[in-house]
């Protein structure tokens, strides 16, 4: 097992910081890439091949980013005990969930506009830790028992609209507004339902880390359950009667055909949503424990600080997206959003191809790299700080 000089698991943080440089890419693609301003890359009549492949590898961020923060929170468990976890957890859940809605929603808008307040993935990790911290004192084996069991038997759910559940189950199964007063909604773009379940497995998947754990026996079970779960969403798919909101679509086109098949429901994320992202990813987070070289160190430098690394690249894209927009000759004010980027439509024109996001976001990956380094330095020398934990 690769291990740093600060015995942090950096198969892990390898993992970690390769999805969050995903992100990066499909945060990118929304401030620069120009078909964005006009439908969505996961609408098959209009997308194509590889905006809808650029869309559809960062869907493995979420996933990730969710298991292993359990998993984490098991790691501080081995150091703490428990009940000092659960408090740990709290906390954190609720700092994040401030952070989502002043920190990153500046960062996404340059103003503080709090009429309408969109809850995504910093939120949705923030409320997972707050049950988390209640999740880890039920013994083991019914937890995961009930994390299985909701995780494969939510879409049975998904032609309940709420009923008299209204905006609670907007909260819990339903992306859309909740009306907070006349002038204030919150647009939850992560329902927590299955998301919470899905943490408590990355807490148990710590087991394998603990020391003394026979590592090819943990390298096996890792990559035995993700061929499991990619062999189980090819069954599914094919099978196309239960697993995602939307079944799939046979075109007479064949890449429309193929774009359909894999073409699985984020919002909430559907049984062959996690199937597809978290299967792979636990093949990558086994064989991981064997990579070498520079672009793995770099990877695993990005995983050490990742909620560093993701405030910083949200505020970093946006200054780079107002100077882009100066330099083709749109209003900079336009930077300055209401609600969501894609809503803005006085920038429909504006953008570059595919290429030239991919372009853009390899140099934000690349600029970013020095400075978090040097928080990561500061951060390892300056552990008498408490509120280095918390970013």
């Amino acid at each position: 097992m690769n291990l740093t000089n600060q015995n942090r698991i950096q198969s892990v943080d390898f993992l970690k910081g390769f999805v969050i440089v995903l992100m990066a890419l499909d945060h990118t693609r929304v401030y620069f890439h120009r078909e964005y301003f006009y439908f969505e890359p996961t609408d098959i009549d209009q997308t194509n091949f590889w905006i809808f492949f650029t869309r559809f590898i960062t869907h493995f961020c979420a996933p990730v980013f969710v298991l292993l923060a359990g998993t984490s929170a098991f790691f501080v468990e081995q150091k703490i005990g428990k009940n000092a976890v659960s408090k740990w957890l709290l906390k954190r859940g609720m700092w994040l969930i401030f952070v989502e809605i002043i920190i990153i929603t500046f960062g996404w808008r340059f103003q503080l506009n709090f009429d309408a307040i969109i809850f995504q993935v910093i939120w949705l990790l923030g409320a997972s830790m707050l049950f988390l911290a209640l999740f880890i004192h039920i013994p083991k084996r019914p937890m995961i028992v009930l994390c299985l069991l909701v995780i494969f038997g939510h879409n049975l759910l998904d032609g309940f609209l709420g009923g008299q559940l209204g905006d609670f189950w907007k909260l819990l199964h339903v992306r859309g507004p909740i009306q907070l007063t006349d002038s204030i909604y919150i647009l939850n773009a992560y329902p927590l339902l299955p998301w919470i379940f899905v943490m408590p497995l990355g807490y148990y998947l710590g087991i394998l880390y603990k020391p003394g754990y026979d590592a090819l026996k943990r390298q096996q079970i890792l990559i035995r359950t993700g061929i499991f779960a990619i062999l189980l969403f090819f069954v599914l798919r094919f099978a196309n009667v239960y697993g995602d909101l939307v079944p799939r679509s046979s075109y007479d086109d064949f890449t429309k055909t193929l774009l359909s098949f894999f073409n699985v429901t984020k919002y909430p994320p559907s049984l062959l949503y996690l199937l597809i992202t978290l299967g792979p990813s636990l093949i990558v987070l086994s064989l991981a424990e064997k990579f070498k070289g520079k672009l793995f160190e770099v990877m695993v430098l990005f995983g050490k600080v990742p909620m560093f690394f993701y405030i910083i690249h949200i505020y970093w894209i946006h200054l780079l997206a107002l100077l882009a927009v100066y330099l083709t000759g749109y209003d900079p004010e336009l930077m300055i959003i209401d609600v969501w980027i894609g809503l803005v439509t006085d920038l429909q024109g504006y953008g570059f191809s595919l290429g030239i996001v991919y372009l853009v976001w390899i140099f934000v990956v690349v600029s970013l790299y020095p400075v978090c380094k040097w928080y990561w330095n500061y951060k390892k020398n300056n552990r008498k700080y408490w509120w280095l934990s918390y970013l």
